[in-house]
């Protein structure tokens, strides 16, 4: 089954997808429980649309939170290389699956458009194939927790390479050089359609990115060095994780400018400018494609106020001593 949404009469709306039409689900449907549900077309309302992916599609399931992580060997040596120097792949990487949260307000679907961040001139993308949770799980184990997927959908994470690099020597992890967009799309589909492209509990699907038509790189998804499953897991342990919930593979060997840039030490194929278009195809799911357009204006902020050294001693009052300086 296939789950899209398009904005209808300036209402986004939910519908299952069947070849080149949406059939929309009741407007009060609870996505999830209508992909739990016995029979998921009971919640179907009848209203038929056009489906047409070369246009701008919403983001095809709500969207709770986002987790992003980095799965694929080869990207993290290459792109490690270019973002922060690293000549190697540290041992922490190898022990558990590491991921950052990203903001789930700048969702996005596949036909919209990408402002350049503020202050950025090292645009990227990035190919990932996500995960969204369909029912909520507390600390599962990783036999229980592919019982919680509702399905997969592609996902770009746009990433401005410059601010990332700066904000990432503080210690703590991407910030504004993710936060513009990640695009989800064009559709989810459930896991059924992939029991014939399972291997050892990963999923040999073919991925492709393409720059204003020209192949850049790509993968199959079957070279995520943790399942799926490993990384729900991890992500529940000791907390919950719940229906909309998503969670990125990490980007595919040769998805991203980054990597590309790293293994070859200089910046070709060169960063996105304002008119490329990016196109992304998953075997199984679909294609999604974004055009980067002019951002905002970049409104500055004073760098921190420098205060003088102020004694370690034990004892010391560090409120009177900050109040006389």
């Amino acid at each position: 089954m296939r789950i899209g949404s398009l904005v209808v009469d300036g209402v986004q709306r939910y519908g299952i997808v069947d070849g080149d039409h949406i059939t929309l689900l009741a407007e009060s449907a609870d996505v999830f429980g209508v992909l739990a549900a016995d029979d998921p077309k009971a919640a179907l309302t009848g209203h038929r649309l056009p489906w047409d992916p070369t246009t701008e599609l919403a983001v095809p399931v709500p969207v709770g939170s986002i987790r992003d992580f980095i799965t694929f060997e080869q990207h993290t040596a290459g792109s490690l290389r270019a973002v922060t120097g690293a000549g190697a792949i540290p041992d922490a990487w190898y022990e558990a699956p590491a991921f950052y949260f990203t903001n789930p307000h700048a969702a996005i679907g596949s036909g919209a458009t990408v402002p350049m961040p503020p202050g950025c001139e090292v645009l990227d993308f990035e190919l990932e194939v996500a995960v969204v949770i369909g029912a909520a799980g507390y600390n599962l184990t990783v036999d229980e927790a592919f019982d919680h997927v509702a399905g997969f959908t592609i996902l770009n994470d746009w990433s401005a390479r410059d601010l990332q690099g700066r904000e990432m020597r503080v210690g703590l992890g991407p910030a504004k050089g993710k936060d513009t967009a990640t695009t989800l799309g064009p559709v989810l589909v459930t896991v059924d359609e992939f029991v014939d492209h399972e291997v050892d509990g990963r999923f040999d699907l073919n991925m492709d990115v393409f720059v204003n038509g020209t192949r850049i790189g790509g993968d199959t998804l079957a070279n995520m060095a943790w399942t799926f499953a490993e990384l729900i897991a991890y992500a529940s342990r000791g907390t919950w994780v719940r229906p909309g919930d998503v969670l990125g593979s990490g980007t595919c060997g040769g998805g991203c400018l980054a990597e590309l840039w790293g293994w070859r030490g200089n910046r070709q194929p060169p960063p996105l400018r304002i008119g490329d278009t990016v196109s992304m195809t998953v075997e199984g799911i679909g294609n999604i494609h974004n055009t980067v357009i002019a951002g905002p204006p970049l409104h500055e902020v004073p760098p921190a106020r420098r205060r003088p050294s102020v004694s370690a001693s034990f004892g010391d009052d560090r409120r009177g001593e900050a109040a006389r300086l």
